[in-house]
């Protein structure tokens, strides 16, 4: 099936498409204090809250990307119904053939749980890091293993060890990279099990209004698994974190 059509089912019911709470994002944005008129670049965008809230607190100008057709859709309704005069604009391509082709720096760039599209979380902050100007500043999402991971753990998940690092190893990649780390926001138990458990509502609510969408037991079967993985391991031993890092002046 579709794989943007899966996620938009199992997503349906999310503010925010990541597991951090609306309490978290509102301290994640209160502390960045932009000035008006900043220019925000948020790669793999989804529905586009954080934007949209950006644009409400701080009357920023920004660019959404998103591979998702189902996501760009939601993001410019969300801006119609809350900031429809904002300079808000919407992109379906995908990240990295945005980056490829972009040529400006943004006070804030960011890629909130989707470092697959730069081969991993370096090379997520490399390109974070190449489209924002000096003294701006690079926010990212990336999951982190709590606890060394079981063999059967990585197996059910088609994961390898190096695919994650930990919460001390994702700074430490940051500084590396020549960014200076300034904020970590750590999702809890109940983040995780917000954004976990809400989609097997949204699964359960769509199998009652579609029983006849031909790709049903797939999702139903997709769920079922990510559940049982979630609940045998994910829920012990996979963590998440939003980072800010600042760009300095000279790098």
């Amino acid at each position: 099936m579709d794989r943007w059509k899966y996620f938009d089912i199992t997503h349906r019911f999310h503010v925010v498409c990541n597991p951090t709470s609306l309490a978290k994002v509102e301290e994640i944005i209160g502390l960045l204090r932009l000035k008006p008129g900043s220019s925000v670049l948020d790669i793999a965008c989804g529905k586009a809250e954080m934007l949209v809230r950006l644009a409400e607190t701080y009357e920023v100008r920004g660019v959404g990307v998103d591979l998702s057709p189902y996501a760009v859709r939601d993001a410019e309704e969300l801006k119609r119904q809350r900031v429809p005069d904002s300079d808000l604009q919407f992109v379906n391509i995908s990240g990295a053939d945005y980056h490829n082709g972009n040529t400006k720096q943004f006070d804030l760039s960011m890629c909130i749980g989707a470092s697959w599209i730069y081969d991993g979380h370096r090379g997520t902050l490399k390109a974070m890091r190449d489209m924002t100007r000096p003294d701006g500043i690079v926010m990212v999402g990336e999951p982190f293993f709590t606890q060394e991971p079981s063999e059967k753990y990585l197996a059910a998940e088609d994961f390898t060890r190096d695919d994650f690092n930990t919460h001390y190893g994702n700074v430490q990649i940051g500084e590396e990279e020549g960014l200076t780390p300034i904020y970590t926001m750590v999702s809890n138990q109940d983040d995780w099990d917000r954004y976990e458990t809400l989609q097997w509502h949204a699964v359960d609510d769509f199998a009652r209004h579609n029983p006849d969408d031909p790709d049903l037991p797939e999702i139903q079967a997709r769920g079922a698994k990510a559940r049982e993985i979630y609940l045998k391991w994910g829920r012990y031993g996979f963590g998440w974190a939003i980072y800010l890092f600042r760009k300095p002046v000279k790098i």
